[in-house]
């Protein structure tokens, strides 16, 4: 066998396998064509580009619906999440992403639900209840942007206990370590990065169905499920803190964060 039989055989397997996954994807997941195909490239990001260590699988039932609270470091934080699930998750992401020219394409692709990022988005909150009533699997960032500071976690909105408790569904918490991020929303697909995705138990909040109404129970709530990601994260002592309805960071505290984030990233050998 001469070496271009060798490398004619070896780019067959290849194409095959690929076409084998894709097909795979298509006949027992919920993911399109388009969708297989993104998802196929972005598992070949997490398990090589970035490292990623995934847990085997999300503990939460096949046909049950779920609101996943994750910590947020980096633009690509939802690749490491759905890799540890053959089901799609759709992900609340910031509007400006979604209209964007440049990953506004592969946003919508992804069916992200677009997400003012201040005041209350009812429009959002609609589609994230419409897709767990129907045993789906909505994910939510509850600080609301991109942390680039040295805390654990921003100021969270308490959202995603209001949409687990309209929907009648389970939350669970998720921690990410090491999230690929400088500045950017494309600069993680520059860097290389050895991530860890960290996933608690799901929280049981069928006591409390029918209470969305009561902000001190959903404060208290979400305080429990921020709570679970500091012990993931291995900071049980965290101090969490709850935004308002209306709260959003000012342009001088996101470049302060820029800043910071720029300075730990030159400490860091």
């Amino acid at each position: 066998m001469t070496l271009l039989q060798g490398s004619l055989i070896a780019l067959g397997v290849c194409v095959a396998l690929l076409i084998s996954w894709l097909i795979y994807l298509r006949l027992f997941s919920q993911f399109g064509p388009l969708q297989a195909i993104f998802y196929f490239g972005a598992s070949i990001l997490v398990r090589w580009q970035w490292r990623a260590k995934l847990p085997k699988k999300l503990p939460i039932p096949e046909l049950e619906g779920a609101v996943i609270v994750c910590n947020h470091r980096s633009s690509v934080d939802p690749f490491f999440v759905q890799m540890a699930s053959h089901r799609k998750i759709y992900w609340m992401v910031a509007r400006e992403f979604v209209e964007n020219p440049l990953f506004g394409f592969f946003l919508r692709i992804c069916e992200v639900i677009p997400v003012r990022r201040s005041g209350v988005d009812t429009g959002a909150t609609k589609t994230a209840l419409r897709y767990t009533a129907a045993k789906g699997l909505v994910g939510m960032f509850p600080e609301g942007r991109i942390n680039m500071t040295e805390q654990l976690l921003l100021p969270c909105r308490p959202g995603a206990v209001v949409i687990a408790l309209k929907s009648r569904v389970p939350l669970l918490p998720v921690y990410i370590q090491g999230s690929p991020y400088r500045k950017t929303a494309w600069s993680p697909f520059l860097m290389r990065a050895r991530v860890e995705v960290r996933v608690g138990e799901l929280i049981d909040v069928s006591e409390f169905y029918g209470r969305e109404d009561d902000s001190e129970l959903v404060q208290r709530l979400m305080l429990r499920v921020l709570r679970e990601v500091c012990v993931l994260a291995g900071q049980p002592d965290f101090e969490i803190k709850l935004a308002g309805r209306n709260w959003k960071p000012t342009a001088e505290e996101i470049a302060a964060d820029v800043a910071a984030s720029e300075e730990r990233r030159k400490r860091t050998p």
